[in-house]
């Protein structure tokens, strides 16, 4: 039966070129997770390529495929982020970012100019690109009294279980990533537990 707890990204950041009558284009792709980061990747590259003419984007996320967008950034409507974007779904891949930052090299290179050398340079980050498998997890947050800590670990460390944050005082608190496929039984187990409280904080 096949995993549908699955999704494709890229492993690493990579980058690629594209360049047609003297315009550069050159292309970032990055494996990120939230909103957040894409600002900070995109303010980061604004400031390196301050005299470039545009800084085009596209990105999406989540293991639903459901979240994305596509910017132009100056560009004629339609003739950069779509075709980033177009490589980002023609790979089936999420939880990524791609910008292809333009200088320009001062002749007009008409829509299907545009089109063709913003799409080629994301391609080709993606062609430098390891592409990976990654797991979807939910992140599941386990409040405890001190005396269940033994019955708490001993389920960690019987499934395996990564701990991404640990308090351990008279209330104890970890957070958990959890594969999304085996999410329910995990829980299950916790919430078991005598002064155990469980809940799904999050996804990754």
């Amino acid at each position: 039966m096949e995993a549908t707890d699955t999704y494709l990204t890229i492993a690493d950041p990579s980058e690629g070129l594209y360049k047609d009558k003297g315009s550069k284009f050159i292309a970032y792709a990055y494996p990120v997770f939230t909103e957040d980061e894409i600002k900070e990747i995109l303010s980061e590259i604004k400031k390196n390529h301050h005299n470039a003419r545009h800084h085009c984007y596209a990105w999406r996320l989540g293991a639903d495929m459901e979240r994305y967008r596509a910017n132009d950034d100056g560009e004629p409507s339609g003739t950069a982020g779509r075709p980033i974007l177009g490589q980002i779904r023609s790979k089936g891949l999420t939880n990524i970012l791609i910008v292809v930052v333009r200088y320009f090299g001062g002749t007009l290179l008409g829509v299907s100019g545009l089109i063709k050398a913003y799409g080629t340079a994301a391609a080709d980050a993606l062609g430098q690109a390891q592409i990976t498998k990654r797991i979807i997890e939910d992140l599941v947050e386990v409040k405890f009294e001190y005396p269940a800590m033994n019955n708490v670990m001993k389920i960690i460390k019987d499934d395996n279980l990564e701990q991404l944050e640990t308090q351990f005082e008279l209330s104890c608190r970890i957070v958990l990533a959890i594969r999304q496929s085996v999410t329910e039984t995990i829980t299950e187990k916790l919430s078991s537990l005598e002064q155990t409280k469980v809940e799904r904080v999050g996804i990754r």
